[in-house]
């Protein structure tokens, strides 16, 4: 009875293993929401602050390979703005701004790996614009290059802000942080449960 009972839960552990899988990658093919940076874990991206005075701060907001770079400096200006009013503040001038693409290129040589001999098996070579050429259908292919290039961006916003009590002045850098998180609510995706 107990290697019935171990067959049947080795089954079920089998059949949930496709689907941990799949939701597993699931989550790896969405934009970073608007989160937190979590230090040492899995997370893709999100929010992080730091003190530098008692009204100035330095922001950041780093985003995964499917994250715009309009959605970064969106969700940089919206953690401001909640930053601020968190603190007692009404508006921030942001003295600093940054945003620096993070790029990523990765050359596979072989995308299909070896043949089903190993790396022994058929090969043809041929004669090409005056030399020799070599074809294997598990390695090069004189065609397509053999070769297959990925280029991965990556977007990390940052600001120094300054905050301040009081109506907005009229510089052009500062923001009424309560009309910034008004106006920015809608365009916010929050991690799903």
């Amino acid at each position: 009875m107990s290697k019935l009972k171990q067959g049947r839960r080795l089954r079920r552990l089998l059949a949930a293993a496709p689907l941990a899988a799949a939701l597993l990658v699931s989550a790896c093919t969405t934009p970073t929401p608007y989160q937190p940076l979590a230090r040492g874990s899995q997370a893709s991206g999100g929010y992080s602050e730091m003190r530098i005075e008692d009204n100035r701060w330095m922001v950041r907001f780093s985003g995964n390979s499917l994250t715009s770079r309009e959605r970064v400096e969106t969700y940089l200006l919206y953690r401001a703005a909640e930053l601020t009013l968190q603190n007692g503040f009404d508006g921030f001038v942001m003295v600093h701004r940054d945003v620096d693409p993070n790029v990523r290129t990765t050359v596979y040589r072989n995308p299909w790996g070896p043949g089903p001999w190993g790396y022994w098996g058929p090969s043809w070579h041929y004669w090409h614009g005056g030399r020799w050429g070599y074809w294997d259908p598990w390695y090069r292919d004189p065609f397509w290059g053999g070769i297959d290039v990925r280029t991965v961006t990556r977007y990390e916003a940052s600001a120094e802000i300054v905050m301040f009590r009081g109506p907005r002045s009229g510089d052009p850098a500062s923001f009424d942080a309560r009309q910034v998180v008004s106006n920015l609510r809608p365009s916010i995706e929050y991690p799903r449960p």
